[in-house]
């Protein structure tokens, strides 16, 4: 038998981000939060922009700095990025493209707006690494093309894992789904579930409703697992991002650009980043001085 959503379903825990300058640029911040700090292996949540270039706002600029224990998920939806890193990969990110960077025992990576365009718009985020894939060799992947489709009057984009009978070619090493869902008109729309997932749904532009809550741009709703559908109205002009995964159940620490399972293993990492260890590399054709990490406490 279906179930049918849960009371806290209609009414899910909203999360309002929390606004951080990142690299220049105005960025709001909607995990980690204190009320839900993961949603499935989804640590991280970061939206910057929409911001044009002006003469008060200059381009993204965001210097060598290190990452270990996770994936860093950049989906771009205006304008361009130049990815950089240790690896000796040059990569440019344009709309509707994903790039996916695996630090695992320790990488290196810089990101700068990139070309002519006098936007940007992007959704970054950071998937925790299995436990016994935290160390593994980092790795860099660019993904130009996602399966797509229109339904309920909307446009979707699957940007990893798998949703009814799409697959994404993005590496997947956990239970988990993302997916960018636009509508120009208002329209309502029917969303199938896993029962085992707990899900984040993230109003990029516009308006979403959920049963008799309005969540505005920048506000997130978490819904909790052991739910098979999910009913969602979207205004005009309005962009969300899907997220979804099975709870990790296990205790995750995060600090700086680190995730790890121990105090010890973050403060190891803090002190080969600081002391200019091989384990991170350099990130190639960039000059800057490298970002220091902050100690841990």
């Amino acid at each position: 038998m279906k179930h049918q959503l849960s009371d806290a379903a209609n009414s899910p825990l909203r999360i309002i981000s929390k606004t951080r300058d990142v690299g220049g640029i105005e960025t709001y911040r909607a995990l980690p939060d204190k009320k839900q700090r993961l949603i499935g292996p989804w640590c991280f949540l970061d939206h910057l922009g929409p911001t044009v270039f002006n003469g008060s706002v200059d381009k993204l600029a965001i210097a060598p700095h290190p990452h270990i224990g996770l994936q860093t998920f950049t989906w771009m939806l205006e304008g361009e990025i130049l990815h950089r890193d240790s690896l000796g990969y040059q990569q440019v990110i344009r709309p509707n493209q994903v790039n996916l960077m695996t630090a695992g025992h320790g990488i290196s990576h810089s990101e700068d707006s990139y070309g002519d365009k006098k936007e940007v718009h992007l959704a970054q985020l950071w998937i925790v690494l299995p436990k016994d894939k935290r160390n593994m060799p980092p790795r860099f992947d660019h993904y130009p093309n996602l399966p797509k489709w229109q339904s309920d009057n909307a446009n979707f984009t699957l940007l990893i894992g798998d949703y009814q009978h799409y697959t994404s070619s993005v590496l997947c090493l956990l239970p988990m789904v993302g997916m960018g869902i636009t509508a120009k008109k208002a329209t309502c729309i029917s969303l199938l579930l896993k029962e085992k997932f707990e899900y984040g749904l993230f109003v990029l532009t516009g308006k979403m409703t959920i049963g008799n809550e309005v969540f505005n741009a920048n506000e997130l709703a978490y819904i909790e697992t052991q739910n098979s559908s999910l009913t969602i109205e979207l205004s005009n002009d309005s962009q969300i991002l899907f997220l979804g995964g099975e709870p990790l159940n296990e205790k995750i620490l995060m600090w700086w650009n680190f995730v790890g399972r121990s105090k010890e293993e973050i403060q190891n990492a803090i002190a080969d980043w600081n002391k200019g260890s091989e384990r991170f590399g350099q990130v190639i054709n960039d000059n800057r001085e490298p970002l220091v990490s902050p100690l841990m406490p």
